[in-house]
C-alpha cells in the first residue's frame, strides 16, 4: 500500500509494560483465560483439548520450528493475473444457524428514543485515552485522498473499492485500531501468533492491515522476511522497517499475487468487511505456499455475561450482537464471522486447523490485573468512536435517525461505566495450514 508521511504511532491511553520483538518471538504464551482449543484435523504438535472447557495451552518456541516451507525466490512484488473466477463458482455459503440467543429480532432505534437520556449521564472524555500525536499526510494520488464523508466523518474513497465499509478513516477512528492493538497485545501476551511458524520466512501478508502496527511489529520480528500490509485507504506510517511496504488494496476483488507464494497469511478483525468469506479463504489458500499457514482472529459480536448481568431486551449491551447479526441479513452478508471461520477455512482446503478462544471485557471489571489492563483498554476501544462505528451500520442499513443513536450510544456507555456489568466479547482465533503436498 502507497505510505503517507505519518508518524508510527504506539500511543496508549495509559502507559503498559511493551513487549520487545524479540520476546515475542522467543517466550512461552502463558495461560490465558477460560479459552479452548481444538484441531478439526490430526496435527501432531497440538494436543486435543476440550473447547470453552480448559485454558488454552502455552506453545513451546519449538513448536513454531516445523517442516521446513519450499523455498520461493524472494520477489519485491511480482504480482501476475490469476485466473479470473465466476462469481458463482466461487462458493457462496449461507450464513450459518444463529444462537437461539441471537434469534429474536432486535429492538428497533425508536426503543431507545423513547427511554430518553438516561439520567446522571457524565462527560466521557478521559484526558487519559487521548493522544497528542501530530500527523501529517503524504502527497499521493488525489483519486485516493478523495474520501467520502457523512455526518463530517471520512470514509474510504470509492475509487478503490466499491465495498462498503462501516468505519471511518479518519484519525479518530485510527487512534482506536491502535488502541486495538495495544489491547490485542496485552491480551495475547506479546506473541503475534499462534500458528508454528517457521524462524525462516520469505514472504507474509496482512490484510486489511489498517494503521500498519501488526504488520510492522511481524517485520521486526522477522526482518528477512518481506512484509506486505495492505488496506483500502492510505493510513498507516512511512517510517517503517525496510522489509515492509503497504500497498491500496482491496480483499473482495480478485487477488492478483502469485500461487504458492507467501509463507503466512494474517487476518485480524474484519468482521464487515468481507462480501463473500469461502471465496475469501479460496484466494488466500491458493496464494499460500504449500507448508504455509494462515491465522483469522475475530469475534462473535455478541457481549456475553456468565453471571447474567446483562439482558439482551433491557441493556443496551445486550442489543449490540442482535443489532449486529439484522445488520449482515438486510446486506446479505456474514458481518460477524467467528462462528463459520473454521468450517469455511476447511472447506477451502486447509488442514491442521486449530481454534481458539478468548474472553476480551469491554472494561476493567476483573479482579485478574493482567483481564483488568485488557478491559481496560478494550473500554477505551469501545468509547472512542462509538458515533464513527455505528452511524453508518445502524444509520444507512437499520434505518435509524441520528438521534436515535446519539441515545443508544449514551446508554452503552453508562453501562459500560458500571462495574457491576461483567460483559465480554469472544474473539476466536483459527489457524490452518495448507497441506505440504498441495
Amino acid at each position: 500500500m502507497a505510505s503517507p508521511a505519518k508518524k508510527a504511532r504506539t500511543k496508549s491511553p495509559t502507559p503498559a509494560p511493551e513487549t520487545s520483538a524479540a520476546a515475542r518471538e522467543s517466550t512461552p504464551a502463558p495461560t490465558l483465560i477460560p479459552a479452548a482449543s481444538r484441531e478439526s484435523t490430526p496435527a501432531p504438535a497440538t494436543p486435543a483439548v476440550a473447547r470453552e472447557s480448559t485454558p488454552v495451552p502455552a506453545t513451546p518456541a519449538a513448536a513454531r520450528e516445523s517442516t521446513p516451507v519450499p523455498a520461493t525466490p524472494a520477489t519485491a512484488k511480482e504480482r501476475t493475473p490469476a485466473p479470473a473466477t465466476p462469481a458463482v463458482a466461487r462458493g457462496r455459503t449461507p450464513a450459518p444457524a444463529t444462537p437461539a440467543a441471537e434469534t429474536n429480532a432486535p429492538l428497533p432505534g425508536s426503543h431507545w428514543a423513547e427511554q430518553g437520556l438516561p439520567e446522571e449521564e457524565e462527560d466521557d472524555a478521559d484526558s487519559t485515552l487521548g493522544s497528542d500525536v501530530e500527523s501529517s499526510t503524504a502527497s499521493i494520488g488525489s483519486s485516493i485522498l478523495r474520501y467520502r464523508t457523512m455526518n463530517g466523518r471520512t470514509y474510504h474513497s470509492d475509487s478503490i473499492t466499491d465495498s462498503e465499509y462501516w468505519g471511518p478513516n479518519d484519525e479518530k477512528q485510527n487512534e482506536l485500531l491502535d488502541i486495538f492493538h495495544h489491547a490485542m497485545t496485552i491480551l495475547l501476551d506479546g506473541r503475534l501468533y499462534d500458528a508454528p511458524l517457521p524462524k525462516k520466512m520469505e514472504n507474509a501478508i496482512d490484510l486489511g492491515t489498517g494503521t500498519g502496527l501488526w504488520a510492522i511489529d511481524f517485520a521486526d520480528a522477522f526482518p528477512n522476511c518481506n512484509v506486505i500490509g495492505t488496506d483500502i485507504s492510505p493510513i498507516q506510517p512511512s517510517w517503517v522497517p525496510p522489509n515492509i511496504r503497504f500497498e491500496i488494496d482491496d480483499y473482495n476483488k480478485e487477488w492478483t499475487y502469485k500461487p504458492d507464494f507467501f509463507d503466512f497469511i494474517h487476518v485480524r478483525w474484519l468482521s464487515g468487511t468481507v462480501k463473500d468469506w469461502l471465496a475469501f479463504y479460496k484466494d488466500a489458500y491458493r496464494c499460500c505456499k504449500p507448508g504455509g499457514y494462515i491465522e483469522h482472529m475475530d469475534t462473535h459480536g455478541t457481549i456475553h455475561s456468565d453471571d447474567g448481568s446483562i439482558d439482551e431486551k433491557v441493556h443496551a449491551l445486550g442489543q449490540w450482537g442482535p443489532i449486529w447479526h439484522e445488520a449482515g441479513k438486510r446486506i446479505g452478508q456474514v458481518l460477524i464471522p467467528a462462528a463459520m471461520m473454521e468450517s469455511a477455512m476447511k472447506e477451502a482446503g486447509f488442514v491442521n486447523i486449530v481454534v481458539k478462544d478468548y474472553k476480551v471485557p469491554i472494561s476493567p471489571w476483573p479482579k485478574d490485573k493482567k483481564m483488568n489492563d485488557v478491559g481496560l483498554y478494550f473500554y477505551a476501544v469501545m468509547n472512542q468512536d462509538l458515533d464513527g462505528v455505528l452511524q453508518f451500520m445502524f444509520g444507512k442499513v437499520m434505518g435509524w435517525t441520528t438521534e436515535e443513536i446519539g441515545i443508544y450510544i449514551r446508554h452503552l456507555k453508562k453501562e459500560m461505566k458500571d462495574m457491576s456489568i461483567h460483559g465480554y466479547f469472544v474473539f476466536r482465533k483459527v489457524y490452518g495450514q495448507k497441506p505440504v503436498d498441495a
